[in-house]
């Protein structure tokens, strides 16, 4: 099975939960390109790549030149102080990883319960997620 989101569909949830304009562009079968607007900056381009996903973990690297893993490190840092269970949900590591905890996370450990993510990718428009309901794998 397949779960399809599009960029625009994602870029809209950001923009009202968060209140940040974060568009996005396809990179790549597994990479996904951000572009974020950083004051005094300009323009600053976030290459994240699906490297694997293992359970309810997703493993990401990201590139996109000087400046993008301190950034990255500052935006995780602040939100853990803003939400304490970010801290078992998000894990830096070297080389430019990150390892997100999904199943951590009260909201989406439901859905984890009851499928198997295979596969997360990117088409022109969309976000592509393949997965198997729990009960087929019986």
């Amino acid at each position: 099975m397949q779960l399809k989101l599009t960029y625009s569909e994602v870029e809209n949830m950001i923009s009202q939960k968060a209140g940040k304009e974060l568009p996005m562009c396809f990179g790549g079968t597994h990479t996904i390109r951000i572009n974020y607007k950083v004051p005094l900056m300009g323009s600053v381009g976030l290459d994240i790549t699906v490297e694997g996903v293992r359970g309810s973990d997703v493993i990401l690297s990201f590139g996109g030149g000087a400046g993008i893993e301190y950034m990255l490190r500052a935006a995780i840092t602040q939100a853990k102080k803003q939400n304490p269970q970010a801290d078992t949900m998000v894990e830096l590591m070297d080389g430019n990883k990150l390892l997100l905890r999904l199943g951590q996370n009260p909201n989406l450990s439901p859905m984890f319960e009851n499928i198997t993510v295979q596969d997360i990718h990117f088409d022109e428009q969309s976000i592509l997620i393949d997965f198997i309901p729990k009960e087929y794998h019986k």
